[in-house]
């Protein structure tokens, strides 16, 4: 069975499950467009916008009918509907520039697979975190997604910083953002959990929310944890710019 979630050229990701008795396929255009005024008679009840309508959602029923999130996740989330998370499943990942492989847990696999399809969606909150699909690591770690949101978090404050514009070296804006996808998340849970007969989609959208919450919640005792790896106090890759320096370029 393939879900097929493009239109146009763009940048496309391929997942294929293999399980004991049957392979799914899925193909990701991160550059996708999503039509806000298309009739989807086919479309599940609870991709509806007004379903459980997340309460930071600046969408309104009248401008876009469907919510683009749930829309691209439908087929997914239908597929898996009565499949247990703990099953295990041969999970290939193909990307422009190099291909992953990784047997596990269907939970991994498809909050990986879910969490690239909401990151490429349509939805005015989801769609800041658009770098990530663009840069997408499968299989994420707690780690990994703490050092890759922080890094192109810095890498555009720089970019700000360079434009003349304010930069937020502390980091608030990320928290921010972080607080508002918790608060998307919950929302969220609340549309998927009503077609699911098994845990699969659950367990992986509560992975998913679990990462977006360590943010907003713990961000400093998270990048603690994690500056241990980056610097040594004897051997700093830091380097000394002389006073008066004009910078990098």
């Amino acid at each position: 069975m393939s879900e097929t979630l493009a239109r146009g050229p763009a940048m496309k990701i391929q997942y294929r499950f293999d399980m004991e008795h049957s392979t799914r396929s899925y193909e990701v255009d991160v550059e996708r467009e999503f039509d806000a005024k298309a009739e989807r008679p086919q479309a599940p009840a609870w991709t509806q916008l007004s379903h459980h309508q997340c309460p930071n959602c600046p969408l309104t029923v009248k401008d876009c009918r469907y919510c683009p999130a749930a829309v691209d996740l439908a087929g997914v989330v239908t597929d898996f509907q009565e499949l247990p998370a703990t099953q295990s499943a041969r999970v290939r990942v193909v990307t422009p520039e190099r291909d992953y492989e990784k047997q596990t847990a269907l939970e991994e696999g498809l909050r990986s697979l879910m969490g690239l399809i909401m990151a490429s969606s349509a939805c005015p909150i989801l769609k800041q975190l658009k770098p990530n699909a663009l840069n997408h690591l499968p299989f994420a770690s707690q780690d990994d997604f703490i050092i890759r949101s922080a890094a192109l978090y810095l890498l555009r404050q720089y970019f700000n910083y360079r434009s003349g514009r304010r930069p937020d070296w502390e980091l608030q804006g990320l928290i921010t953002l972080n607080q508002e996808l918790q608060t998307l998340n919950e929302a969220f849970w609340g549309r998927v959990k009503e077609a699911c007969a098994g845990d699969s989609n659950l367990k992986a959208l509560l992975s998913f929310m679990d990462m977006s919450s360590s943010v907003s919640t713990s961000l400093e005792t998270q990048l603690q944890r994690i500056e241990a790896l980056l610097l040594d106090a004897d051997h700093s890759p830091a380097i000394n710019v002389p006073a008066g320096s004009s910078g990098l370029f």
